[in-house]
């Protein structure tokens, strides 16, 4: 498993969130590197943002969630974020980052999983 993981709830349905693009970056000397990206699986779950040998550093990192592609699909004719961008630090590299975002499409709220 990947270092990283996610999971993104829809609680206007109360039901995972499939299909849902994401993308990790790592801010990198001032700049935003892509570190991995794919799309949430049938459980509203992202396990494979990093290879699972993949060696975190204390730094500053973003998981982005492009919720417009998701809503669109569902046929939501209103929505008002059409991507969830949540900044976060790692400061223990070999910990697990587990970062769920809560969702709706008037709203969304995320925490520190485990």
């Amino acid at each position: 498993m990947s270092p990283i993981t996610t999971h993104v709830l829809d609680t206007s349905l109360g039901k995972p969130a499939q299909g849902v693009p994401v993308h990790l970056e790592l801010l990198d000397n001032g700049s935003w590197r892509v570190l991995g990206h794919g799309v949430t699986d049938a459980d509203g779950r992202l396990k494979t943002l990093l290879p699972s040998h993949h060696k975190l550093s204390t730094d500053t990192y973003r998981i982005t969630f492009d919720t417009g592609t998701y809503f669109r699909a569902l046929g939501v004719p209103l929505f008002f974020y059409p991507t969830v961008t949540i900044q976060f630090l790692v400061h223990g590299p070999d910990d697990h980052y587990h970062v769920p975002l809560l969702l709706n499409p008037f709203g969304y709220s995320t925490y520190r999983g485990s």
